[in-house]
């Protein structure tokens, strides 16, 4: 049986501030609060975001009645991001269905769909992801940062192994979903190799995706330092030292390589054949869609 603990909301769907800027994503929605994966360098763990006990994933109240008049009240319709602070394929989702049941109303409302995951239960729902995609954006990115499984076990301890998260890209890409990989965060001294990057890189043309976006590094601030440090002493002891005597208390923190790393990132994408702009890649899914919907004509 599900313990369930459940948190109050007014409002689920928001409209962002510049669609622009982030994967064209015109509204942004949060179906659970906190979250269960356990990566160590989670940015949602910020004291800014005031999210109490985050490692538990909590259900909002009536998130489906709530959703539906959200939806209902848009005056136009657009796309809507949802896994930007918590996986909207956290282990509950595997019996609430509360995503899935989300996504019905989305394709009701012919809304599109914009869902970061680092989950492969995804795939359970390409049949209505496929429906939102006659008539909508579509677009899927697995949040994949390690090639190797072990090392992503210490970094990510909860989530779905790096070889199950591009099996589910390939089977999204088969069944004609605008996919890829994001490539945040890469740690200094953890995961920015060469060898790293080159093979994310290919493990993800192999799997069928179109692009990788990445900025080639992460962010720290308070709540969510602390958090990494503590838990780099555990996985990784005396890496922490380093990002001590590099970086203090810096906001954006980038590898010490980066220039050489950017390089390598960009320019195997290009011989890859991998979309790795954010105006490519959002021009990418959406003209795909108008695509589709003029042949329905």
């Amino acid at each position: 049986m599900i313990k369930l603990e459940t948190v109050a909301a007014k409002s689920i769907v928001y409209k962002t501030k510049s669609s622009d800027q982030w994967f064209g994503l015109d509204f942004n929605m949060n179906i659970y609060r906190g979250c269960s994966h356990g990566c160590i360098y989670c940015d949602s763990r910020s004291d800014c975001y005031r999210v109490a006990n985050f490692d538990t994933v909590k259900v909002k109240d009536n998130a489906l009645q709530i959703i539906r008049n959200d939806l209902r009240r848009k005056v136009k319709t657009g796309v809507i991001g949802t896994g930007s602070m918590s996986d909207p394929y956290n282990p509950l989702e595997a019996k609430l269905n509360l995503t899935r049941n989300t996504l019905e109303l989305v394709n009701a409302f012919e809304f599109g769909i914009g869902i970061t995951t680092k989950s492969d239960l995804v795939t359970r729902d390409i049949d209505i992801l496929k429906d939102i995609n006659f008539h909508s954006g579509v677009i899927v990115k697995l949040t994949i940062t390690i090639a190797d499984d072990d090392l992503c076990k210490k970094i990510e301890p909860n989530v779905a192994a790096t070889s199950k998260r591009f099996h589910a890209i390939s089977k999204l890409s088969d069944a004609g979903i605008f996919c890829g990989v994001l490539m945040i965060p890469i740690l200094p001294f953890v995961n920015d190799s060469e060898e790293n990057i080159k093979s994310v890189l290919k493990m993800a043309k192999e799997a069928g995706a179109k692009f990788v976006y990445s900025y080639l590094g992460m962010t720290l601030r308070q709540g969510n330092r602390e958090y990494f440090y503590d838990k780099l002493d555990e996985c990784l002891p005396g890496i922490k030292e380093k990002y001590i005597k590099k970086y203090g208390l810096r906001y954006n923190i980038y590898p010490p390589n980066n220039k050489k790393l950017w390089d390598i990132y960009a320019s195997e994408c290009e011989r890859l054949g991998l979309i790795y702009d954010m105006k490519a890649i959002i021009h990418g899914y959406k003209s795909e869609s108008k695509d589709r919907q003029l042949t329905l004509i």
